[in-house]
């Protein structure tokens, strides 16, 4: 993890080349209520850093899980496992030293709104 430049906040980096279709990691969750995020969420920005998870319910991904920055034209996707767990893979090749990145919108190549301006 490093600054992501231009973007307020820091990014994850690939040490080495990823191959596509390859998991770069599986992460734990800790599922939240929605209630106590928005408790939180004025104080720790925690929305910043969780993921839809079901109704009613959200999640704090571990590892670096929460650290991926969002792009309309990402490198990578999440999936929500069975067992409280997201999976991150690699949907194209990247290169070493570049920024794996997410849409948080959770389809790759969903445009949806944000509630804040992309910087790609």
């Amino acid at each position: 993890m490093r600054w992501a430049k231009g973007k307020g906040r820091g990014g994850v980096y690939a040490r080495e080349e990823i191959k596509k279709g390859s998991v770069i990691e599986v992460v734990p969750v800790i599922i939240i209520p929605v209630a106590e995020v928005h408790a939180w969420n004025s104080n720790f920005g925690l929305f910043d850093y969780v993921f839809n998870w079901e109704d009613g319910i959200m999640a704090i991904a571990l590892g670096y899980g929460s650290l991926y920055n969002h792009s309309f034209l990402p490198n990578a996707k999440f999936s929500i496992g069975t067992e409280l767990t997201i999976t991150f893979s690699a949907i194209r090749r990247i290169c070493a030293g570049a920024e794996i990145t997410i849409n948080y919108n959770g389809p790759p190549r969903s445009r949806a709104a944000m509630d804040f301006t992309v910087l790609e």
